[in-house]
């Protein structure tokens, strides 16, 4: 022995940091979600038209560059990326009116989904082991799709918000694991 003292790594650093860095980084988004949610709405928005237009260059690239397909393919696919960076210049152009024609969007679709779920559970009745449960899920499933129909923009606001809130407290619950992973009970 040369008197260096060597440190065995513990298994558990590895996992301690990736807790902890994801623990901190959903602090941070859901912090920011409920400080600036229009702000963060709007930077979700550009990211999907940003997508959306590396999306079109590629389609058209395949389209233009492609020699083993048809000239139906390569002109449909020539078509439909510039579609896509049309789309996603529209979208840039006003990120606030994009933000609040997703939002309208996805709560137009949650609510459509929620309700054909409370149906589909009406459906299985016969089949559930506990017709009460069932029913109570239906009428809560089709109540909040109707919901979200009736006003989906309000109700993606408030999705967007308790996202917010879930993920300030998965991050902080993240970043108490991090700290006392591996640890010995006292």
């Amino acid at each position: 022995m040369n008197g260096a003292t060597t440190t065995a790594k513990s298994p558990f650093d590895g996992i301690r940091v990736a807790l902890g860095i994801g623990g901190l980084l959903a602090l941070a988004v859901g912090v920011v979600i409920l400080v600036w949610p229009g702000k963060t709405a709007m930077a979700v928005t550009a990211l999907v038209a940003a997508y959306v237009m590396i999306a079109g260059v590629i389609y058209a690239a395949i389209g233009g560059l492609s020699s083993s397909s048809g000239a139906w393919a390569r002109v449909g696919h020539v078509l439909l990326g510039l579609v896509f960076v049309v789309a996603g210049a529209i979208a840039f152009t006003s990120l606030s009116q994009t933000a609040a024609w997703l939002g309208t969007f996805l709560g137009v679709l949650l609510g459509i989904l929620w309700i054909v779920e409370g149906v589909v559970a009406l459906s299985t009745l016969p089949r559930a082991g506990s017709k009460v449960w069932s029913v109570v899920f239906s009428i809560f499933s089709i109540a909040a799709g109707a919901l979200l129909l009736v006003a989906p923009l309000w109700g993606a606001t408030v999705l967007w918000m308790l996202m917010g809130i879930s993920l300030m407290l998965l991050g902080v619950v993240n970043i108490v694991r991090a700290i006392s992973l591996g640890r010995r009970p006292r």
